[in-house]
């Protein structure tokens, strides 16, 4: 169904990790953030590199819009009433274009965003030939990203990718910085090894920290118990259902392209009783009938 926006969804988030780590599948679609919600996530995380591949078919080399991310951001918001944490790149540009994301992105209803640090444009974390800018300008950044906020607990986590570049001490330097500039949590990219994990941790002892377990990259693969077990709050998987969706549907194509018909995928596919049922199409029935036709 449509939900209004969250009350202070940041503050929900922060609740939830309280207790334990929060698994956040990755969504890239109102559809797919409203299925993760359906199949139980207790808050769900929107990748800037799947949105960018769902909705221009190109690279996440920052050619999507903040406009393109708030509006998918808001449509997701508004089927899935949990904390939704949003990729927001590197602010798409300078502190005031910073600002305007924030405002745009916490009127969408998210919990939070993440800034990172490369040199714009930017390239996916887990690719070699990245570049990162200088400590104070990413500083200035998040001084201007808190500044903008409506909601003190909307989150601003401060994404480094210097690991990769410079090596984790001066990952954990920068970590340190953009916390005295700000930043409510930390998400170091590219990390190597769970022992690189822990590092981390342990450099930052009381700063929420962000992991993020995307496959086929620098990261080999973790459980959330065991960044659980690392002290982590976040655990993301920004891109896994959108490379399962891609899977599917391509070898799909090629089936029904060799042999006319899609017999052999009935098994496969969601039913259309069961579509309806993930997208609540009874309610709104229901709702159509209360509405014009009141008691």
């Amino acid at each position: 169904m449509l939900h209004p926006p969250l009350k202070s969804p940041g503050q929900l988030l922060r609740d939830q990790w309280k207790n334990e780590i929060v698994v956040m599948p990755g969504a890239f679609s109102a559809l797919t953030a409203l299925a993760a919600y359906k199949q139980g996530a207790k808050s769900v995380y929107l990748s800037g590199g799947a949105i960018t591949n769902n909705l221009t078919g190109l690279p996440d080399i920052a050619v999507i819009t903040p406009e393109e991310m708030a509006s998918t951001a808001a449509r997701a918001c508004q089927v899935a009433p949990v904390p939704i944490i949003c990729d927001a790149d590197t602010g798409f540009g300078d502190v005031w274009n910073v600002a305007r994301t924030v405002i745009e992105m916490e009127r969408a209803g998210l919990a939070g965003i993440h800034l990172e640090d490369q040199v714009s444009p930017k390239r996916c974390g887990h690719l070699d030939g990245k570049e990162v800018i200088e400590t104070a300008q990413m500083q200035a950044k998040i001084r201007a990203a808190v500044d903008h906020k409506a909601d003190q607990s909307f989150l601003i986590i401060a994404r480094t990718d210097a690991a990769s570049v410079h090596g984790i001490e001066e990952a954990i330097d920068r970590a340190k910085a953009y916390v005295q500039a700000g930043a409510d949590a930390i998400f170091p990219e590219g990390l190597a090894s769970a022992a690189e994990f822990a590092q981390f941790r342990d450099a930052l002892p009381c700063v929420p920290l962000l992991a993020n377990m995307t496959e086929f990259g620098k990261t080999p693969l973790i459980t959330a118990d065991q960044f659980n077990n690392l002290g982590y709050q976040m655990v993301i998987f920004p891109v896994t259902s959108l490379r399962v969706m891609l899977k599917a549907v391509e070898e799909f194509y090629a089936d029904l392209l060799a042999t006319g018909t899609q017999a052999g995928w009935i098994d496969k596919m969601r039913t259309r009783a069961q579509l309806y049922e993930t997208i609540d199409y009874a309610e709104f029935s229901a709702k159509d009938e209360s509405y014009t036709k009141p008691k």
